[in-house]
C-alpha cells in the first residue's frame, strides 16, 4: 500500500471478524526499539476516556477487542503484534489508531524497515504499507482501522510526531499529566489512564516493570524514560514462613510427579495439568491463547477427545474452546515431553480433523523452541479449502516464562489462583516432568565440536548448521528464564542486513562456526547500558560473557572509572575490565581484583587518547555434554548468563546520554 490508500479487508479475506496488526522495524547496532500504542476513537475523533488508550502498561481491553500481543524477534530485527476482535469492537467505537513511539530522544529516522502488516484471523497476510524516510519524530501513526457501513477498512497513514506520544494522545483526547521536575532534568509526561481491577493480563513482553526492593526505592529516582501508568498489578513477596519441622518435611501436592513412570503418562499429565490451569485461570489461560487469536470469553479445555478421522478415531492430547457471544473458537492440542519429537504425520491428522470440524487452529506443544523459517513438523495445508487452519507452536519454557510472570511480577488478583499456577510452575520444573524446555543440543554437537578441535569441519557441513539452529533455540529459551526472573523484555539482538533470509542468515552463521569455531549472541535486555554478549569458544571450551558501557559524555576520565570501580563493588574479583578507545583495538585491562586499589590504571598513558567506553567479562569453563546436566553445555550457558547480569549488570547505570551517543557512534 501507499500513504493514503485504504482498502476493505472483506475484499481480502473472509476471516476478518479478529485480525493481527504488526508493526516492524530493524536498527543498524541491534539495540533500537519502540512501543506500540492503539487508540479507539469515537465520531468525534476522540477517545471515550482515557481508558480507550492501550499501550505496555494497559496492554488488554477488558472486552477483549484489543490485546498488544508484545514483541517477537524477526530475522532482520523485531515486529510487535496486535490482536482485533473486530466483533467485539463496541459499536461507538468509528477508528482505531495504531501508532508507535520512542523515547529518551530517539527518532524514528534511526531506524530502518519500518512497516505494517495485516493478516486474519488463521494468519493469512493480507496487506504490506512501508513507511520510507521518517525522520526525526518520535512518534507515528503507522495505519488505522475504520468503520464504513457494516464493514472494516484500513488505511495506510505514515504521519509522524515531533511532540512524541504524547504529543500524539493529546491531539486525541487523552489526558497527560506532568510530573514535577527534578533539578536538571526535564518533566517526563505521565499518561492518567486508570485501569481497572478486574483488568485482563497483559500479554509476552508487554508487561509491567517489577516493583523495586524497598533499598532501591530509598535510592534517588533517575529520569523516567517513557510514559507509565500510575496504577500496576503487583502479587505480594512476603514469604509465608513453613510450619514443617524441618526441611525434610515435603510439601503436599496438587499435581504429584512421583507417578510418572514413562513418557506416555508424562505427557497425559502434563496436558491434563497445563490445561486444568489454564481453565481455572483466566489470566493465565488468556496470555497463552491470545497470540494465536482466541478471543476473550469463557474457557473450557478437554483432555483425551475422540475424534472420527477415516477408520481409526484420533485421539488428541488435548482441546480448548473458547465461547464468546455465542461463538466458538477450538483449537486442538498435540503434545510432547522429555524431548520427544512431534510426529508430522499425527499434526497432519489434526490439521486434517480441524479443517473437516470447522475449528480454529492445531497447538504443538513441546520442549523444543520454534524458529522463524524452520519449522518443526512438515505439514501439507490445502488453500483450496474455504476454512483454513493455524497451526502455532509452544513451548514449555514458554508456558514456565508466562507462569512466572504472573505469579513473581503481575499477580492474578487472587491467592487460590496464585496457589494453583506455583503449583503448576513446580511440576514444570521438576526433574521428573519432562517440562523442562530445550534440552538437546542435538545430535550433531559432538561431531561438530571434535571436528573444530581437530579442525576437519568444512564450509557447508550440514551438522554445522544443526549446531547453529540449536544454539539460536538455547538463547532463545535463556532470554525467557531471564525476563520471567526481572519481569523485563529479554529479546535476542540480531544484527541482519535488511531483508535477510533466516535460513541464509544461519547458514553464513554455520559457515563462521566452521572457521573460528564460535557460537556467538546478543541479548537485549531492558535497562542494561548494552547488550549482553554471550560466545562459546568450542575451540577453549570457554564462554565468555560481556556488555559494553560507553563513556559519559562530561566529566573526566579519572572520575569515570573510579566511579566504575564503585558500582562494581559486589562483582567477582576475576571480573576483566578493559577500556575501550577510539581508533584503536584496545586500552588498558585488568581484573577488577587488581583495578580497586588503582582505578587510574585504566586510563591510557596518552592523555590526548579519547576514552570511548568500557567492556566488562566474565569467563567461565564451558559444560561439553549436549544435554541440559549439570555438567552439560545448556546448563553453563544458562547459568554463565544469570550469574553475569545477577553479579555485574544488574548493578550498572544506563544513562540515557550515553546510550543515544553510542548508538550515533555505531550508526556513523
Amino acid at each position: 500500500m501507499t500513504m493514503g490508500s485504504n482498502v476493505s479487508l472483506t475484499a481480502l479475506s473472509e476471516n476478518v471478524g479478529s485480525a493481527i496488526v504488526s508493526l516492524g522495524w530493524s536498527s543498524p547496532t541491534g539495540e533500537g526499539d519502540a512501543d506500540v500504542s492503539v487508540l479507539l476513537l469515537d465520531g468525534n475523533g476522540k477517545v471515550r476516556s482515557d481508558t480507550d488508550f492501550y499501550f505496555y502498561n494497559n496492554p488488554v481491553a477488558a472486552d477483549g477487542s484489543v490485546q498488544l500481543l508484545g514483541k517477537e524477534p524477526t530475522g532482520d530485527g523485531s515486529e510487535d503484534r496486535i490482536s482485533f476482535d473486530l466483533t467485539a469492537v463496541p459499536a461507538e467505537v468509528e477508528r482505531i489508531v495504531v501508532a508507535a513511539s520512542r523515547y529518551e530522544g530517539a527518532r524514528f529516522g534511526e531506524l530502518d524497515d519500518l512497516k505494517v502488516t495485516l493478516a486474519d484471523a488463521v494468519g493469512e497476510s493480507l496487506l504490506r504499507f512501508v513507511i520510507e524516510d521518517a525522520g526525526q519524530v518520535s512518534a507515528i501513526i503507522f495505519g488505522e482501522l475504520y468503520r464504513r457501513g457494516e464493514e472494516w477498512k484500513f488505511r495506510a497513514v505514515g504521519q509522524g510526531y515531533e511532540s512524541g506520544l504524547a504529543g500524539l494522545a493529546t491531539d486525541f483526547g487523552v489526558d497527560i499529566e506532568d510530573d514535577e521536575a527534578e533539578p536538571g532534568t526535564e518533566a517526563t509526561p505521565e499518561l492518567a489512564v486508570s485501569t481497572p481491577g478486574t483488568l485482563p493480563h497483559a500479554t509476552l513482553e508487554a508487561v509491567p516493570a517489577p516493583r523495586p526492593p524497598a533499598e532501591e526505592e530509598a535510592a534517588p529516582k533517575k529520569r523516567a524514560g517513557r510514559p507509565r501508568t500510575a496504577k500496576k498489578v503487583t502479587p505480594p513477596r512476603a514469604p509465608v514462613k513453613s510450619l514443617a519441622e524441618n526441611e525434610s518435611w515435603r510439601q503436599a501436592r496438587l499435581f504429584p510427579v512421583s507417578a510418572l513412570k514413562n513418557d506416555r503418562d508424562r505427557e497425559t499429565r502434563a496436558t491434563s495439568v497445563l490445561l486444568s490451569v489454564m481453565a481455572q485461570v483466566p489470566r493465565f489461560g488468556r496470555r497463552i491463547t491470545a497470540p494465536f487469536g482466541a478471543p476473550s470469553g469463557r474457557m473450557e479445555t478437554f483432555t483425551e477427545v475422540s475424534l472420527p478421522h477415516g477408520d481409526t478415531p484420533r485421539r488428541p492430547d488435548g482441546v480448548v474452546r473458547v465461547e464468546r457471544a455465542g461463538k466458538l473458537w477450538t483449537a486442538l492440542v498435540e503434545t510432547k515431553t522429555n524431548g520427544n519429537p512431534l510426529k508430522s504425520d499425527q499434526v497432519q491428522a489434526y490439521m486434517d480433523i480441524a479443517a473437516r470440524r470447522g475449528y480454529e487452529a492445531v497447538i504443538t506443544l513441546s520442549n523444543d523452541v520454534a524458529l522463524e523459517g524452520s519449522p518443526l513438523v512438515d505439514v501439507k495445508i490445502d488453500r483450496r479449502r474455504k476454512h483454513q487452519v493455524a497451526l502455532w507452536h509452544l513451548s514449555w519454557a514458554e508456558v514456565a516464562h508466562q507462569a512466572q510472570m504472573l505469579i513473581r511480577h503481575e499477580g492474578v488478583g487472587n491467592a487460590a489462583r496464585t496457589w494453583l499456577l506455583q503449583d503448576l510452575l513446580h511440576y514444570l520444573q521438576h526433574d521428573n516432568s519432562g517440562c523442562h524446555g530445550f534440552q538437546n543440543m542435538g545430535a550433531a554437537w559432538v561431531p561438530v565440536r571434535n571436528g573444530i578441535n581437530d579442525e576437519t569441519l568444512c564450509q557447508g557441513d550440514p551438522r554445522a548448521l544443526e549446531v547453529v539452529e540449536s544454539w539460536e533455540r538455547l538463547i532463545r529459551q535463556v532470554c525467557l528464564r531471564l525476563g520471567g526472573e526481572l519481569g523485563q523484555k529479554v529479546l535476542p539482538a540480531q544484527r541482519s542486513r535488511r531483508g535477510t533470509d533466516p535460513g541464509a542468515r544461519r547458514a553464513r552463521l554455520a559457515d563462521q562456526l566452521c572457521l573460528e569455531g564460535r557460537l556467538y549472541a546478543e541479548l537485549r535486555v531492558e535497562g542494561a547500558p548494552g547488550l549482553l554478549t554471550i560466545s562459546a569458544d568450542l575451540r577453549t571450551a570457554k564462554l565468555r560473557t560481556s556488555v559494553e558501557i560507553p563513556a559519559p559524555e562530561q566529566g573526566y576520565p579519572l572520575t569515570w572509572a573510579k566511579r566504575l570501580i564503585r558500582r562494581l563493588a559486589e562483582a567477582p574479583a576475576d571480573l576483566h575490565v578493559e577500556t575501550l578507545v577510539e581508533g584503536e583495538a584496545g586500552g588498558p585491562r585488568g581484573t577488577l581484583e587488581r583495578l580497586r586499589p588503582e582505578p587510574g590504571d585504566l586510563l591510557p598513558k596518552d592523555s590526548s587518547t579519547r576514552i570511548t567506553g568500557f567492556r566488562l567479562s566474565l569467563f567461565k569453563g564451558m559444560g561439553s555434554g549436549r544435554g541440559s546436566a549439570e555438567s552439560g553445555f545448556i546448563r553453563s550457558v544458562d547459568d554463565a548468563v544469570h550469574r553475569f547480569h545477577t553479579s555485574v549488570v544488574a548493578h550498572l547505570d544506563a544513562p540515557a546520554s550515553g546510550r543515544t551517543a553510542a548508538k550515533e557512534r555505531a550508526t556513523v
